[in-house]
C-alpha cells in the first residue's frame, strides 16, 4: 500500500464503496472498498495510509466485518450516531495529502474536508471498474410534474420518481440508470458520461444541484452551480395513492411468499440457509416478483446476531430448536421495494429464545400503536431504545428503528433512527419500517421488521404476515399489549 500511495503522490486514499452514481447498494465488482478489504457489507469506506488500512462501520457490521476483512485490515467500529469522516479526520495531518476519487464521493461530502490538502483523482486506483448499465425503461407511474428552475438531478431513486420509469434488468433494483437535465419543458436524459459531461461543461446559465447526492466530477463541470436541497426528495417520500394501492398490492403477494416459506421450513429437515434462500426467491418469483429488493438475510442461530449476515451458507444446518431470522423483500411491477423480517422456530423454542423474541415484539407493538398523533422517528426510535436497552443481559439493540422505503428498499426521509434527519414529522402518506432487535453473538438475534405507512395521523402496516405464537411468552406481555397483539395474525 505505501507504493501505491508513493505512486500517486499521496499520504493517504480513501477508497469507497459506491460507484459513479452514489447508490447505496452497487454491484460488488464496482465495490473498491469491497475490493481492498473483503468486507461485503452495503456502507463503510475504507482508508489507506501508511500505517496500514482502516475499515469504518456502524452497528449493524461490527461482527460481519471481524469475520470478513482480510488479515491486517484494522476495523474502526463506529456506535450510533458516530460520523465515519469525524473519524477518518482523527486519523490524517491536515498539512498532508488525502486522494479522494472525485466520481465517489457526493459535493457536499468533499465540502466538509475543507482545509485538509485534498488530491482529486479522476480514476479510482483500488477499482476503476464500472458496471455497465444498459437500461430497458418500463413505466410504472405517469411521470410527476415539476419544472423548477434549470436543474441537473443525479439521485437515481429521485429520476426514476419523476420519469415514472423503471429498470428490472438487474437484480435487487428497479432504478433507472440515468442522471436527469431540466430547463423549463425540456427533460434529457442521460446515461453517457461524454454527453452529459459535454452538456454540463457547455451550459451557461445558473444549474441547480442537491450537493449531497451529485458527485464532486460532476460539479467540477458546472459553471454556475447554486444548491438547493432536493425538494424531489422529500416530494417522492408521500406516497399518492396510486403509489399506497401499488404498495398494498405488492405487500399482499410478499406476505404470501412469506408464508410459504414458513410452511417451507415447518415441513422439511435438514435445510440450510442457502436451501431456504433459494427457495425464498422462487417463492417471491412465483408470486409476481420482478426481482429482490435485496438479497434476502438468511441466518441461523449466531448468524442471525450479524444484523446484515449476507452469506446463506450451504454448511449451516437448521436443527431442532434452532431459530432462523429471515430479511427480504422484493420489487414488482411498481418497482417499490417491499421488506419485512421474521423469525422462526425449528421445534419447540427454549425460554431465551421466548423472552428475546417476546421483548422484541413488545418494542415493535408499543412503537407501533402508541403514536397516533405527530410524531417524529427519532421520537419513536428513542422509544423502541427506552424498552429494549438493557432489556436483556448481553443482548443489544445496536441499529435504528426504521428506514424508509420507495424505490430504494432505504430511503430518506422519513426515517426512525438517533441521527438528525429523523426529526422530520412523519406525514400522512410517509411508508417506513419499524424493526426492533436484540442481538447476541454468543446466541442469537431478533428483528421483527413490518413496513408501515401514516394515515390520518395514525401508523398502518402494509404486513399483514403475523407473529410466532410458540415463541410469545404471554406472561410478559402486558393487557394492552395483548390487546395491540390481536390486531395482526398469531401462527
Amino acid at each position: 500500500m505505501n507504493e501505491l500511495l508513493k505512486n500517486l503522490g499521496l499520504d493517504y486514499l480513501l477508497v469507497n464503496c459506491t460507484n459513479k452514481y452514489l447508490t447505496e447498494y452497487p454491484e460488488l465488482s464496482e465495490n473498491a472498498r469491497y475490493k481492498l478489504t473483503g468486507f461485503s457489507g452495503s456502507t463503510g469506506d475504507a482508508l489507506i495510509t501508511s500505517d496500514g488500512i482502516y475499515l469504518f462501520v456502524d452497528g449493524r457490521y461490527h461482527i460481519q466485518a471481524d469475520l470478513e476483512a482480510k488479515p491486517g485490515v484494522k476495523v474502526v467500529k463506529l456506535s450510533i450516531g458516530q460520523s465515519q469522516d469525524d473519524e477518518i479526520k482523527k486519523l490524517i495531518d491536515k498539512n498532508k495529502t488525502l486522494g479522494i476519487v472525485s466520481k465517489k464521493v457526493s459535493q457536499a461530502r468533499l465540502e466538509k474536508f475543507d482545509g485538509y490538502r485534498i488530491k482529486l483523482l479522476d480514476k479510482d486506483p483500488v477499482n476503476d471498474y464500472t458496471e455497465p448499465h444498459n437500461t430497458v425503461p418500463q413505466k410504472a407511474f405517469e411521470a410527476v410534474e415539476y419544472t423548477p428552475s434549470a436543474s441537473f438531478i443525479t439521485n437515481l431513486e429521485e429520476v426514476s420518481y419523476l420519469t415514472g420509469l423503471r429498470d428490472f434488468s438487474k437484480d435487487n433494483t428497479s432504478k433507472i440508470w440515468s442522471k436527469l437535465f431540466i430547463e423549463g419543458d425540456k427533460r434529457i436524459l442521460f446515461n453517457d458520461d461524454k454527453e452529459c459531461d459535454k452538456i454540463l461543461s457547455e451550459y451557461e446559465g445558473v444549474l441547480i444541484v442537491d450537493k449531497s447526492s451529485i458527485n464532486a466530477h460532476d460539479y467540477s463541470l458546472i459553471k454556475n452551480p447554486a444548491h438547493r436541497q432536493s425538494e424531489v426528495k422529500l416530494m417522492k417520500s408521500v406516497k399518492s395513492e396510486d403509489e399506497l394501492r401499488a404498495y398494498q398490492e405488492a405487500f399482499d403477494r410478499t406476505d404470501k411468499a412469506i408464508h410459504s416459506i414458513r410452511e417451507f421450513i415447518e415441513e422439511n429437515d435438514n435445510l440450510s440457509e442457502y436451501d431456504i434462500a433459494e427457495k425464498l426467491r422462487e417463492e417471491y418469483i412465483r408470486f409476481g416478483a420482478k426481482s429482490l429488493s435485496f438479497n434476502s438475510i438468511v441466518a441461523i442461530n449466531q448468524n442471525s446476531a450479524q444484523a446484515h449476515y449476507a452469506k446463506s451458507s450451504k454448511d449451516v444446518i437448521l436443527r431442532e430448536g434452532d431459530l432462523v431470522l429471515i430479511d427480504s423483500g422484493a420489487y414488482y411491477e411498481s418497482g417499490l421495494a417491499t421488506d419485512i423480517t421474521r423469525v422462526f422456530v425449528k421445534g419447540k423454542p427454549d425460554k431465551l429464545q421466548k423472552k428475546v423474541y417476546t421483548t422484541v415484539l413488545k418494542a415493535f407493538l408499543n412503537c407501533f400503536f402508541l403514536f397516533n398523533r405527530k410524531v417524529s422517528g427519532f421520537e419513536i426510535d428513542t422509544h423502541a431504545h427506552n424498552i429494549l436497552d438493557n432489556a436483556i443481559d448481553g443482548f443489544m439493540f445496536n441499529h435504528g428503528l426504521g428506514h424508509g422505503i420507495g424505490i430504494n428498499v432505504h430511503e430518506a426521509p422519513p426515517n426512525l433512527s438517533q441521527n438528525e434527519i429523523a426529526k422530520v414529522e412523519l406525514k400522512d402518506g410517509m411508508c417506513f419500517t419499524i424493526e426492533p432487535g436484540l442481538y447476541n453473538s454468543e446466541f442469537f438475534g431478533v428483528r421483527l421488521e413490518n413496513s408501515c405507512f401514516r394515515k390520518d395521523g395514525k401508523t398502518c402496516s402494509f404486513v399483514k404476515m403475523g407473529y410466532e405464537g410458540k415463541l410469545i411468552d404471554y406472561d410478559l406481555l402486558t393487557e394492552q399489549e395483548k390487546i395491540w397483539l390481536g390486531n395482526f395474525e398469531i401462527l
